[in-house]
């Protein structure tokens, strides 16, 4: 498979990925689907996990790998990049995918450790109060279901934050392989050229 055309198979699972990585950022701001939780409390802070504020899914594994996408399908378009300098620029626009996937992979695998902010009680802390129950569990919760059910507000939030920052975490993942793949392709391109007859 010639070079360009490699970019192209690279380009497009980058831009379904950005895209589910902002979509699923931007719902975990709506625990159980609510605005409400989002909305500032009488301290002033939203009632939102902490890692969902650091916007990994938008920042990281969405605007700064859609960029790089973008550019990453002009070189397989036989089109103004599709030549050894477009190649050449594709590294480093890959580079920046790299940087903001691993963002992207950092809050994600944060919000898994940590555990979502709730409205918990539990046999030992038997008031009620706001705050992140697992947050010392270094992650041991994810395996002990029956541990969910201390977190009584939002409903389900911790299948919610799971499903939604393991989602997120998969997505970075892949963004981080293809990003390096298109490093690579990049590299072969600007030494081999991209197979569009445009090599200048």
């Amino acid at each position: 498979m010639c070079t360009g055309a490699c970019a192209k198979v690279i380009a497009i699972p980058l831009y379904i990925l950005a895209l589910l990585s902002i979509i699923c950022n931007i719902v975990l701001f709506f625990p159980d689907l609510q605005t409400k939780y989002a909305a500032e409390d009488r301290d002033g802070k939203p009632r939102i996990t902490e890692e969902v504020k650091y916007m990994g899914g938008v920042i990281g594994g969405g605007i700064m790998v859609l960029i790089p996408a973008i550019h990453i399908h002009l070189t397989s378009s036989g089109k103004c990049c599709a030549n050894r300098c477009g190649m050449f620029l594709s590294i480093g626009f890959a580079a920046a995918g790299v940087v903001g996937a691993i963002y992207s992979l950092s809050t994600a695998a944060l919000g898994l450790s940590n555990g979502p902010l709730c409205y918990w009680s539990n046999q030992k802390n038997p008031v009620p109060r706001w705050g992140v129950p697992f947050a010392n569990s270094t992650g041991s919760y994810l395996t002990d279901k029956d541990m969910w059910k201390w977190c009584k507000l939002p409903e389900d939030v911790v299948e919610f934050n799971v499903g939604l920052f393991s989602t997120l975490l998969a997505a970075a993942s892949l963004e981080l392989i293809l990003c390096l793949i298109q490093m690579i392709n990049g590299l072969f391109g600007c030494i081999c050229g991209t197979c569009t007859g445009k090599e200048q």
